[in-house]
């Protein structure tokens, strides 16, 4: 872990907004491809996308192609990715072990709705990782967090749980609630936290299941559970909150999650869909030292191919194995899904790529500690495994409730000036995250220190780039 902050007093409006101006008219003169494709998708897209998540500030990027850390979009330009597909891209983009992974298994069929032999050695390779013995299989973290929650509904008994406000579950009833959701103008200040569901089409009666407590704080959750009508089944955590910015847990908060959870004879969730393998070969449980009774993940696992997995005790699994919760999906350990894992999990995620990765995270956050330093910004800086974020306040918050008070503008005027420069950051944070892959380089640590540097620069001496 890696933090740093230094106060100064914050840069004026006008300056702000003359940056985000300026750098909003340089976006659109280098997107007018990206423009055209947006405005023609909207004749069959709904709302010109794929996902209401690609919608973001000043309009939709259009990607033409990726190879190994760089991506082009639909207008020719070329940039150092560190969005990574929302953290799917640790591998890099077309890397040779995935590529020759795939290309054997589709020529051999892509679906049978039946196992293939990759499937068991992915799954014994996860337990030998994570220190958890049985898995299953699925499509996405969604459906990992799904099964994870239904099977601890099936084994207590009970229908309740605890999120924490401000982490991302996925894109089903019980979870999407307390979840950050950006203002349309992400130039304005955010004004009042949105603690409610992040879109229409939830019932009340699942939501009211649904307990959402404050990250990196154990008196609540204890309170919900000495609740004598607390019928709580389960716990879901991110143990790295990774919806804002990058939020550690607390000493000992992860640990009293597992004492109260074993008390009370409730299952504890790991969703690992974004930390996984990100953070360490056997993600924050190893990372951490506590093991869940369930650990979910998704994303970087599949190499790029969509893929979600949840692994679990014994114990927990006899109830699958039991046949008491069938745990189904047509598209379960897909072939070409099970092939990418299996080359992710043994030639790119190798112990060599992880001391690979430790190299350049050290560079990017000593180098982004000197920017931020020698210009005086009021910055949090943090760091965990291939991941790392800039969030810009006067102390790294402790949770979503800080996190949503933040002024968004610095964090977008900061993207605005990467993207331009050649740094491609997921669009949408207010504390800017980057994900390294296993073919980043040291050049393009530089080239993402360099804009911001000329970010910096901007903002403490001109309210023009």
């Amino acid at each position: 872990m890696s933090t740093t902050s230094v106060p100064r007093a914050t840069a004026s409006h006008q300056i702000l907004d003359s940056l985000i101006a300026e750098q909003e008219r340089l976006f659109a003169e280098r997107q007018q491809n990206s423009a055209r494709h947006h405005r023609e998708a909207l004749r069959a897209l709904a709302g010109g996308v794929t996902s209401s998540w690609q919608i973001s500030q000043p309009s939709p990027i259009w990607i033409s192609h990726g190879k190994g850390s760089h991506v082009w979009d639909v207008d020719g330009h070329e940039y150092v990715d560190y969005h990574g597909g929302y953290g799917v891209g640790l591998a890099g983009h077309a890397h040779p072990a995935i590529v020759a992974a795939v290309s054997r298994r589709v020529t051999q069929g892509t679906h049978f709705g039946q196992p293939v032999p990759d499937a068991p050695f992915v799954a014994e390779e996860l337990a030998r990782r994570f220190g958890l013995p049985l898995w299953r299989f699925s499509n996405s973290g969604t459906e990992a967090t799904m099964n994870a929650i239904h099977l601890a509904r099936s084994i207590t008994g009970r229908h309740r749980l605890i999120k924490f406000t401000g982490a991302y579950h996925g894109h089903h009833d019980s979870v999407r609630t307390s979840i950050w959701h950006e203002p349309t103008d992400t130039r304005r200040p955010s004004g009042t936290i949105k603690k409610t569901r992040a879109s229409s089409g939830i019932p009340a009666a699942m939501l009211g299941l649904t307990r959402a407590l404050p990250f990196n704080d154990l008196e609540p959750v204890r309170r919900e559970f000495e609740d004598p009508n607390a019928d709580i089944a389960c716990v879901i955590v991110e143990p790295v909150l990774m919806n804002c910015g990058i939020i550690y847990p607390a000493p000992g908060f992860l640990e009293g999650l597992r004492r109260l959870t074993s008390k009370h004879g409730a299952i504890l969730i790991f969703d690992e869909v974004k930390t996984g393998l990100t953070v360490h070969p056997g993600g924050a449980t190893k990372l951490f030292g506590v093991v869940p009774d369930i650990v979910c993940l998704a994303k970087a696992l599949g190499g790029g191919l969509p893929v979600g997995a949840i692994g679990a005790t014994r114990q927990i699994m006899e109830e699958i194995t039991s046949g008491r919760y069938e745990q189904v999906g047509t598209m379960n350990g897909n072939p070409l899904t099970m092939a990418a894992a299996r080359a992710m999990l043994t030639e790119v995620m190798t112990p060599a790529t992880y001391e690979h990765l430790d190299r350049l995270s050290r560079r990017i956050t000593d180098g982004a500690r000197h920017v931020i330093e020698r210009h005086g910004l009021t910055a949090q800086l943090v760091s965990c495994g291939a991941k790392g974020a800039i969030t810009y306040a006067e102390r790294l918050p402790r949770n979503y409730e800080e996190f949503g008070a933040l002024d968004g503008r610095y964090a977008y005027a900061a993207w605005l000036v990467q993207f331009n420069g050649g740094v491609f950051l997921p669009p949408w944070s207010k504390g800017e995250q980057w994900l390294l892959s296993a073919q980043h380089t040291e050049e393009d640590v530089d080239r993402y220190l360099g804009t911001l540097e000329k970010f910096a620069v901007s903002l403490a001496h001109s309210p023009m780039v």
